[in-house]
């Protein structure tokens, strides 16, 4: 199978109501499809938090680096919880989706740094799975060569106007919304600058933000499962198609596969590993 049919198979297992509290049947399915997927490369890590005092798992695949040599680890992640009364296509079944094929990807044929390949649980309820593992790194001093944060990779838009932005960036950037972003904290200026040139080359359309000040300046840059990874002062991205500033199924019960283009998603998945190879 190539590509393009991989991640549909995946969205076809993963888009469904799924919210841990009034979905709870979807979301158990589609934490133990991620598992069983991740458990096809190696042993599946289950970092357990709790909210509310009601336990909630991380699943966290760790995968070697081509040699033997000590270089620290780059954190792939990306949510597997939907909002209430959606299908979550877009978000974050297709960042889910992205990451279960580079963890095939990357277990087949291994980079130069370890992996850590993360589901986050309870994003939409405030990045509580992100926030904590975040900090169980932190107090583990544990070092990051970089996190980087899959959040909505299928929505394309090529209609001029398609593309909206926080105020004054629209004066900087195109408007139409056929491109994936790569937000990032300023220490990443290289990496975003490293990233975005092999994934253009690898013939995806893509447009980089560096965000000071952890993000706080733009706030919409900071919603997703990074910026808890800037709060700790790692180096973090989030790789997205910009969600509600250009989707308009977000957090609806539209948001379904058939609203996404599998093309533009596979290019994205492609160029993303082909990129994150040369890191």
């Amino acid at each position: 199978m190539d590509l393009k049919e991989l991640l549909y198979n995946h969205l076809t297992q993963l888009v469904r109501d799924r919210d841990p509290y009034f979905a709870t049947a979807g979301h158990f399915f589609v934490q133990q499809y991620i598992y069983q997927q991740l458990q096809q490369w190696g042993n599946v890590e289950t970092h357990e938090f709790l909210v509310g005092g009601k336990p909630h798992q991380n699943l966290i695949l760790h995968l070697p680096a081509a040699s033997s040599s000590q270089k620290p680890p780059i954190l792939i992640g990306a949510h597997y919880d939907a909002v209430p009364g959606t299908p979550g296509a877009d978000d974050n079944a297709t960042g889910v989706a992205a990451l279960l094929e580079l963890a095939r990807i990357f277990a087949t044929e291994p980079i130069k740094h370890p992996l850590q390949l993360v589901a986050f649980d309870m994003e939409e309820y405030g990045l509580e799975g992100s926030s904590a593992y975040a900090a169980k790194l932190h107090q583990q001093q544990q070092p990051l060569r970089l996190m980087i944060s899959l959040e909505m990779l299928g929505y394309c838009d090529a209609t001029p106007g398609s593309q909206r932005y926080p105020s004054p960036l629209e004066k900087i950037y195109p408007n139409t919304g056929d491109f994936i972003a790569l937000i990032g904290n300023l220490p990443t200026i290289p990496d975003l600058r490293c990233l975005s040139r092999i994934m253009r080359k690898n013939g995806t359309a893509c447009q980089w933000l560096p965000a000071p000040n952890r993000g706080l300046i733009v706030p919409q840059t900071r919603w997703s499962d990074h910026s808890p990874f800037w709060d700790r002062g790692y180096r973090a991205i989030m790789v997205t198609d910009t969600a509600m500033l250009r989707n308009p199924h977000y957090h609806k019960q539209s948001d379904r596969i058939e609203t996404l283009d599998l093309d533009f998603m596979t290019g994205v998945c492609d160029s993303l590993a082909k990129a994150i190879r040369l890191l």
